[in-house]
C-alpha cells in the first residue's frame, strides 16, 4: 500500500474599476500577495515560522504589471457583454474564536472568520463592550474556495479581562444588514474551568457504575456456587 500527499496550490490575479488583487496560497493558507495601497509584497506567516518560504525578485512587479493588463481585459469585456448582472452569494458561515486559550490578563487574539461569500471582499468591524475597536485589527485579502467563493480572516488584538464583550460584524454586497457575532470573555472562562469538574464527574460516576456491575457478578457468582 502506497500513501500519497496532495497539495492544493493556487494563484489569484483578479481586479475591478477601482481595485485588485495578486495572492499566492498553499493549501488553504495565504503565502504571498500584493498590497497595492502601500505598493508592497507582503508575507503573511506568523513570526514564529522557521526559514520561511520567499518569491522570487520582481514578484510584485509583476503583479502591478498583470492589474494594468487585467483593468484593460475588463473594460473590453464589459463593453462586449454589456454590464452582466453581479452574482451575489451572502456568506455561508461566520465564526468568531479565540487563537489561544483565553487566560485574564495574557494578550491574545480574536479570530471572525468569513467563508462562502461571493463577489470578495467582506468588511469586518470590531467593538469592544459597544465601543468601536480599530487599534490591533487586520484581515488578510480574499482567499478563492475551490467552489468559486472566498474567504477572510480578521483578527483583532486583545487582552481579556472579566466581563468584556466583543463583536465583529460582517458586511457584504449580498447582506441587507451586517452579520454579526458576540465574543463573551467571562462566559468563556467560565466554559473553560467548567470542563474539568465534569470530566472528574463523569470519570466517578463511570467507575461507580463499573463497580456496582463487579459487585453484582460476583454475588451471582458465589449463589451459583453455593
Amino acid at each position: 500500500m502506497r500513501g500519497f500527499w496532495t497539495n492544493f496550490d493556487i494563484g489569484i490575479s483578479g481586479c475591478s474599476d477601482s481595485d485588485g488583487e495578486n495572492m499566492y496560497g498553499l493549501d488553504g493558507e495565504e503565502k504571498w500577495y500584493a498590497d497595492f495601497n502601500k505598493k508592497e509584497e507582503i508575507y503573511p506567516q506568523p513570526p514564529f515560522v522557521v526559514n520561511p518560504f520567499h518569491y522570487q525578485e520582481g514578484t510584485y512587479e509583476g503583479a502591478v504589471a498583470n492589474q494594468q493588463v487585467c483593468k484593460q481585459n475588463l473594460k473590453v469585456d464589459m463593453q462586449a457583454y454589456k454590464n452582466p448582472p453581479l452574482q451575489r452569494d451572502a456568506p455561508s458561515g461566520v465564526m468568531i474564536y479565540t487563537r489561544d486559550e483565553v487566560e485574564f490578563g495574557e494578550k491574545n487574539y480574536l479570530i471572525c472568520y468569513v467563508t462562502g461569500f461571493y463577489p470578495a471582499p467582506v468588511n469586518v468591524s470590531w467593538t469592544k463592550n459597544k465601543e468601536k475597536v480599530t487599534q490591533g485589527s487586520s484581515i488578510n485579502v480574499p482567499y478563492i474556495n475551490k467552489d468559486g467563493t472566498f474567504t477572510q480572516i480578521s483578527r483583532l488584538q486583545f487582552t481579556p479581562q472579566q466581563g468584556d464583550i466583543y463583536s465583529c460584524a460582517v458586511q457584504h454586497l449580498a447582506l441587507t444588514q451586517p452579520e454579526t457575532r458576540l465574543y463573551d470573555t467571562e462566559v468563556t472562562v467560565l466554559q473553560i474551568w467548567s470542563v474539568g469538574p465534569s470530566v472528574f464527574c463523569g470519570v466517578g460516576l463511570t467507575l461507580g457504575l463499573l463497580g456496582v456491575a463487579a459487585g453484582t457478578f460476583f454475588l451471582i457468582k458465589g449463589n451459583e456456587c453455593s
